[in-house]
């Protein structure tokens, strides 16, 4: 039974909880005795226009119930927009695989680009309205019981709140309405129709815009009120629009969808990308940077206010940068192939140092860096499974609770990985140790505290790992060493070779009943990711692995533990000495 024939079948909060992956006394609790009070946690943030917007965050509790219940509802949606043959590319906010790049790559080289918003778009969907779309929805048609289940998971203060994880795709789903009877104007018109949240834009190319959907003011040129057709439709489905922000675009001046440029292809704006780099480059000086917030007095009134910037903060503003530049690049490789051979664009650039400061040169603990994502599954479990061994490197509690005291990066089919050209293997690895030594020159403020631990098979893919080495480093690094400092706080760590041995591999340290181990009749195969008729790879492995963790014994990683560690602590003992060299001399 699918997701969404089971929800339209169930009749009980025990069936609803269990559809969301909750206890059904933990469900009744937070719906019918967790104190209001403690539900949520509200507080302002300013807009950009000046005003401010009330978030109503939910307690932990309720916040991952909520979230349970936008993944059920998304899965919902998707199978059936899979029934129908539909691919809704109408709205385009809060869904999976859409953004704010789906939705202003619609409106690309258009005449007119014309926006409005809507009033309080989350505020306007109130309980009664959330209960009867579940009841009444031909899609869905669900129990009234369970219809006023979800409402109440939803709801707060009777309408969907701000900071909801589930506000947004049920907003979607009461919306759909308004987006299609808006996308018939549009196209009736000649016009494309797309919806972002609150966010409506209508775009054409013909001569004049069609007044149903908006009209010059009488005797004012540049200046445009909503049409007919438009207001009706917006009123008709419950909704409203704000008068403030409706906005006609021109072709022969800069046209903005969703923050992206969109004149001839999606673009960042030219001063968001200079605010970067001139934030980057002040954090690269100092360690820190200023941004500029607005942030709402104990009247409401928002001041402009210089705040310190997080790294966090700088790294959203990068990564989205990235994801516009991306995007632009894919669909040039494609047109091109020639495109798709460059190693690493111009503007990526600034973001790979970026990249190298926050996750390396200004890490507050330890980073370990392995050849590929099978290995970092590997070595989490071991350190979690040794962790009362390795206070450095993970901390138990009472409670048994474990907390890493280090940082296992993830490069794998992420953003991260791409830029620093971190995507699996020893190759990789030796083009990082020759861009971050040449990196961490450049850097003036205060940093490598922790160290940057690279983990390499001892195999002769490590060759050309140690050969840079003894360039950069101008040091004999012999194979048979625990580490290698490379230069500041970056170390190589090569697996350990077991006695008669001449290479060795992350895998040699399990136990032979893994190695040897039989899934499906098929036998490990070391040299493989792939899975094949007679072997499986380094991938199944990884998961057998993680799903089995409990019962794998981990004892014989001691060594490769022994050795991140020893790295550790010499780095540690490294910063030290400086410290003590740099203290001033006591005073008689």
């Amino acid at each position: 039974m699918s997701q969404l024939q089971a929800l339209r079948a169930a009749l009980s909060l025990h069936q609803v909880a269990t559809l969301l992956q909750f206890q059904p006394k933990a469900l009744s609790y937070i719906l019918y005795k967790k104190p209001l009070p403690t539900r949520y946690t509200s507080f302002n943030m300013a807009k950009r226009d000046g005003g401010v917007r009330t978030i109503n965050a939910p307690s932990p509790e309720l916040r991952l119930l909520q979230h349970n219940l936008s993944d059920l509802l998304q899965n919902c949606v998707e199978e059936i927009n899979e029934g129908k043959k539909w691919k809704d590319q109408l709205a385009h906010g809060f869904k999976r695989d859409c953004s704010i790049i789906t939705n202003a790559v619609k409106h690309r080289k258009r005449r007119y680009v014309f926006n409005i918003d809507l009033n309080d778009f989350f505020g306007t969907i109130n309980f009664g309205r959330v209960r009867g779309f579940f009841i009444k929805d031909a899609n869905f048609m669900l129990h009234p019981k369970v219809a006023t289940i979800l409402a109440q998971i939803a709801c707060h203060e009777n309408v969907l709140p701000q900071g909801s994880p589930c506000s947004p795709v049920i907003s979607n789903l009461i919306g759909h309405v308004l987006d299609i009877h808006l996308c018939k104007l549009a196209a009736s018109n000649g016009c494309t129709y797309s919806r972002y949240a609150d966010d409506i834009t209508f775009s054409t190319s013909k001569p004049d815009f069609p007044e149903s959907i908006a009209r010059r003011v009488t005797g004012q040129a540049h200046t445009w009120e909503v049409g007919g057709g438009l207001q009706n439709i917006v009123a008709h489905t419950g909704f409203s629009i704000n008068p403030k922000k409706t906005r006609m675009q021109y072709r022969g001046s800069r046209q903005v969808v969703t923050g992206l440029v969109v004149n001839k292809k999606v673009n960042i704006r030219t001063e968001y990308r200079r605010r970067a780099r001139s934030l980057a480059h002040e954090l690269f000086k100092t360690g820190t940077f200023q941004h500029v917030k607005t942030i709402p007095d104990a009247n409401g009134v928002v001041t402009p206010t210089a705040v310190e910037g997080t790294l966090a903060q700088l790294h959203g503003i990068f990564g989205h940068i990235d994801a516009v530049d991306h995007h632009n690049f894919k669909i040039q490789s494609k047109a091109d192939p020639r495109e798709a051979k460059i190693v690493l664009r111009s503007k990526e650039k600034l973001y790979r140092r970026f990249l190298m400061f926050k996750d390396f040169y200004a890490a507050s603990l330890p980073v370990l860096v392995c050849e590929g994502k099978t290995d970092n599954i590997y070595l989490l479990h071991a350190i979690r499974s040794l962790a009362a061994y390795y206070p450095k490197l993970a901390t138990v509690a009472a409670n048994k609770k474990i907390t890493l005291n280090i940082r296992i990066l993830k490069t794998v089919k992420t953003s991260t990985g791409r830029v620093l050209q971190l995507e699996g293997g020893a190759s990789y690895l030796k083009a990082f140790i020759e861009q971050y030594v040449s990196e961490i020159h450049k850097f003036k403020a205060p940093g490598m505290q922790a160290a940057v631990v690279l983990i390499v098979d001892n195999d002769s893919g490590a060759d050309e790992i140690y050969n840079t080495i003894r360039k950069l480093a101008k040091i004999k690094a012999p194979r048979s060493d625990a580490y290698v400092p490379v230069a500041g706080n970056l170390y190589v760590v090569p697996t350990p070779l077991k006695a008669g041995a001449t290479k060795s591999a992350i895998e040699d340290c399990f136990a032979d009943e893994i190695k040897n181990l039989k899934l499906g009749g098929k036998t490990f195969n070391a040299n493989s990711d792939e899975d094949t008729v007679a072997y499986f790879g380094k991938h199944i492995l990884s998961v057998y692995i993680r799903e089995n963790a409990s019962k794998v014994d981990f004892t014989g990683f001691a060594g490769l533990l022994d050795r991140i560690t020893a790295a550790i602590e010499a780095h540690q003992a490294k910063q030290a000495a400086v410290g003590i060299a740099s203290a001033p001399a006591a005073q008689p």
